[in-house]
């Protein structure tokens, strides 16, 4: 449990955190459209979760 808390917490998964807090809010108050929010988020995430894929398909090799 602390191997995978400790994981969690890297520079990578914390500016991810705080970019969706971001988007959140700002969709929230109506500052950026939907669109804009669907897009932004798409990306992050994608990269995120790319990287991951490949650092542990890495590292099964």
């Amino acid at each position: 449990m602390k191997q995978k808390l400790a994981k969690l917490i890297n520079v990578k998964s914390i500016v991810t955190l705080m970019l969706t807090v971001v988007f959140c809010i700002l969709a929230v108050k109506q500052a950026i459209s939907a669109e804009q929010f669907l897009t932004v988020f798409t990306v992050v995430i994608s990269f995120y979760f790319g990287t991951q894929y490949q650092k542990n398909s890495n590292a099964k090799e």
